[in-house]
């Protein structure tokens, strides 16, 4: 019988991706309505080339979690825990700040669409490598 634990890990760590990805997207859009919103008259925010790339690390590092876990291996199994807990605790702590930062509807997204899927991810990866 062919195993599909690996696949049922995917599936959870692509959750909290998928997650990350609609946070930072309507963030980008509440934070595009309240300058419009306010005439122009905020100060805009700008990146810097370094500062882009570096986001583009952190939301594209999301991918990562769910191909270690098709790989199904013990090593990738501990490196799935270990990318996969950081990446969740730090989306967390940036969007909890975010969400303070530029209003309380984000702080509820980012604990809806990553943190509570992140758990959920982090427990059956932990699950999954007692078992082995």
């Amino acid at each position: 019988m062919i195993d599909n634990a690996p696949v049922k890990l995917a599936l959870a760590w692509l959750i909290p991706a998928v997650g990350a990805a609609l946070f930072v997207t309507i963030q980008c859009f509440s934070y595009l309505n309240a300058y419009v919103g306010s005439g122009g008259t905020m100060q805009a925010m700008t990146f810097d080339p370094a500062a882009l790339w570096g986001v583009s690390i952190f939301y594209g590092a999301w991918v990562v979690p769910p191909l270690l876990a098709l790989a199904a291996r013990r090593a990738t199994d501990w490196a799935m825990l270990i990318l996969g807990g950081l990446l969740f605790v730090m989306s967390t702590l940036a969007g909890v700040f975010d969400g303070l930062r530029d209003g309380g509807h984000l702080v509820g997204l980012e604990l809806l669409a990553v943190t509570l899927p992140g758990v959920v991810a982090l427990i059956f990866t932990w699950r999954h490598i007692r078992s082995i």
